[in-house]
């Protein structure tokens, strides 16, 4: 299951906070955010859109735009209900630490003591390397059937059978199988779903009124339709099984409201107590003793010199973000039913209107012709659809070949490269992150790539 991470940058905890600006007149900002909107979705055509922006928790802007069912010409309102994607990562990780709160789950013990017939390969793996994408788990693979239903016996004989992509705690890589796994955890070693704790200790407390998992057979009032671009031709979500629509990797539905109820509730260290909020925002350490800025369900990073705590999702046609800028004391909740939302556009296009530090261009790092060159490579690569293992050494060949099929399509019929501009370049645990702007012709590209220690590439790809 397919659940988009944004590209993670700096470590948050070693930011230094820059005095923020006045929050900006809230009529004038309201007139600029409607129009960024309505011009992103025109542009996107992204139907419907709900969106939140909060200043030390009260609302300065919280309004829907568009339409929540395009065939019943249903507009969007604060009490449309969206699904969550990965931004459900950040609840399910919640619901974890109140058990560690009550003594049923710890941290640092083996998955294998709360998991049955664990391989001998997953006897380091920890609940903290779950929470932490550092498990080694990877996501399930191209034959895996989104639309079989599965007990949770089932999915766990799926996901023991996938080989680990590193030792655990060697690496991080985002795997939605490990917070599947991660919430059939939950329920063994405390007898209730992930779900049912949300309900009782997190939802209700919270006032989040209408948040509640997904359900196709239910009747869910306000409910938005998802909705996907067919060659540029917008058209129904594609179905997924009941069960595949429950797991704890992002399986939620809320509103605008519910969103709001949780920003406000996040701000106060509600639900648990502080020592849980701590472990919760804290970079996780590789095996090198090297910080990987992600939490517990959190991508933890900076925007304009501050610390910025966020979590973006994208599941069967939805794409959600929740963004905080402790610095200005400010949050954006953005809501939106297309799987082709960019929601950095609609996100970043906001945090600049309220405080253009926080979008500003960092300094141009100094270029690297020995790396520019092997971009260069890849791109020419990718365009040919001939990307091979032996240029992504550390991904599974299956990733390699849909590489290959996704940007062979989008590259072949733009001009040849004409310029590689090197805009970014940043240390990511043990990786050393590079993005460039690519140039074709008229057309601009955003390249990113990392290498792995022993000069190997650990992520390529071009947006």
């Amino acid at each position: 299951m397919f659940r988009l991470s944004t590209a993670i940058a700096a470590l948050a905890a070693a930011c230094v906070v820059t005095p923020a600006i006045s929050a900006p007149d809230r009529a004038t900002f309201g007139k600029q955010v409607d129009a960024l909107v309505e011009s992103q979705m025109h542009e996107q055509k992204v139907p419907g859109v709900a969106v939140a922006v909060l200043h030390k928790g009260e609302i300065v802007l919280a309004k829907g735009y568009g339409l929540a069912n395009v065939e019943h010409n249903v507009p969007v309102t604060t009490d449309t209900i969206f699904q969550s994607g990965s931004v459900g990562k950040m609840f399910t990780a919640v619901a974890v630490m109140t058990q560690v709160e009550h003594g049923k789950i710890k941290l640092d013990d083996p998955v294998s003591k709360y998991l049955p017939g664990t391989p001998p390969s997953w006897s380091p793996i920890t609940v903290r390397n779950l929470l932490t994408h550092t498990s080694g788990i990877p996501n399930y693979g191209e034959d895996f059937n989104y639309k079989r239903d599965y007990t949770d016996d089932e999915l766990l004989k799926v996901a023991y059978a996938l080989p680990l992509d590193f030792k655990p705690g060697a690496r991080w890589s985002y795997s939605n199988t490990g917070y599947e796994v991660l919430g059939i955890l939950v329920k063994k070693a405390t007898g209730r779903s992930y779900l049912d704790i949300l309900q009782s200790e997190v939802f209700k407390p919270l006032g989040m009124k209408t948040a509640r998992g997904i359900s196709d057979l239910d009747i869910v009032p306000h409910r938005a339709a998802g909705y996907q671009l067919v060659d540029g031709v917008l058209k129904n979500q594609d179905w997924t099984s009941a069960t595949m629509n429950s797991t704890a990797d992002g399986s939620l539905y809320f509103s605008l409201k519910d969103m709001i109820a949780w920003n406000r509730g996040v701000e106060k260290g509600a639900v648990v107590g502080s020592e849980g909020w701590k472990q919760i925002y804290t970079p996780v350490r590789l095996n090198s003793g090297k910080p990987y800025p992600y939490g517990f369900g959190w991508e933890l990073d900076e925007a304009g010199g501050q610390p910025r705590y966020h979590h973006g999702g994208a599941w069967a046609g939805f794409r959600i973000y929740y963004s905080r800028y402790l610095g200005d004391e400010m949050a954006i909740i953005l809501l939106t039913n297309s799987a082709a939302t960019d929601l950095d556009k609609f996100v970043d296009g906001i945090a600049g209107l309220w405080d253009p530090k926080l979008t500003a261009p960092l300094a141009r790092p100094k270029p690297e012709p020995e790396v520019d060159r092997r971009v260069t490579a890849l791109i020419e690569a990718a365009r040919a659809g001939a990307l091979t293992p032996k240029d992504l050494p550390l991904a599974k060949p299956d990733f390699v070949k849909m590489m290959n099929d996704h940007l062979a399509p989008t590259l072949k019929p733009l001009a040849p490269l004409s310029k590689l501009d090197l805009i970014k370049r940043r240390e990511v645990g043990d990786d050393t992150e590079y993005t460039y702007t690519a140039t074709f012709g008229d057309k601009n590209m955003k390249v990113h790539l990392a290498i792995a220690p022993g000069n190997q590439v650990s992520q390529f790809y071009v947006y």
